[in-house]
């Protein structure tokens, strides 16, 4: 972590960047190139054992990849993603329909699952605009934002706001630092982006996460 508060600029260093899928390198094929995840010989690495369980959830999990982050940012142990799934789960924090499809990552339930569970506070953001989500970084604190999924394509235009999260870990210069579970280098680990930019996909909610103190 460094501190470069001068100026309203805060930036934690060395947060771990996971990708949702098996490895950061096959982002781009998949989410490009329609491969198939499981081609990645870093799949089992999240600790799924059926391939097709996998394909499932892993373009779903961009919020507990976050939340790896977090937690291996600040030496809390934590299960494989396959078992935070299934804890998930188990909460409410998704919620599988009855027509194969899955509501979630659903906030309050994530953030009771996560207090409960790791220690860490979870406050949740509504109807905030980015830069007020960004100012609540300090020493202690991380933010995972809702932004659309095209966000990893900035210099196009997009058509929705949410439906993907990606985690905040600075903020400075005009915008904010974060690591994208899917994105395309070089909008993937340690990204940045002015605060107008991020407006165009962000949902104006999301969650600020405290480590224990």
């Amino acid at each position: 972590m460094k501190d470069l508060r001068d100026g309203g600029t805060w930036r934690h260093e060395a947060v771990p960047y996971y990708s949702q899928w098996g490895s950061a390198a096959w982002v781009a094929p998949i989410v490009e190139r329609g491969a198939d995840p499981c081609d990645d010989p870093g799949w089992r690495a999240s600790g799924f054992a059926e391939p097709d369980d996998y394909r499932f959830w892993a373009k779903r999990l961009c919020g507990l990849t976050c939340l790896e982050s977090a937690l291996d940012h600040w030496g809390i142990a934590h299960a494989p993603r396959a078992v935070l799934l299934q804890e998930a789960l188990r909460h409410g924090v998704y919620r599988v329909r009855d027509d194969g499809g899955v509501d979630g990552l659903i906030y309050r339930p994530f953030a009771a699952w996560v207090e409960a569970a790791f220690g860490v506070r979870v406050e949740v953001m509504v109807d905030e605009g980015i830069e007020a989500s960004a100012a609540r970084l300090d020493a202690d604190t991380l933010a995972i934002v809702s932004v659309s999924p095209e966000i990893r394509y900035p210099e196009r235009a997009n058509e929705r706001q949410g439906g993907h999260l990606i985690l905040l870990h600075g903020r400075g210069e005009g915008g904010v630092w974060f690591h994208n579970p899917s994105g395309i280098a070089p909008f993937q680990a340690d990204a940045w982006l002015p605060y107008e930019t991020v407006a165009r996909f962000h949902a104006r909610r999301g969650m600020a996460l405290s480590r224990p103190g």
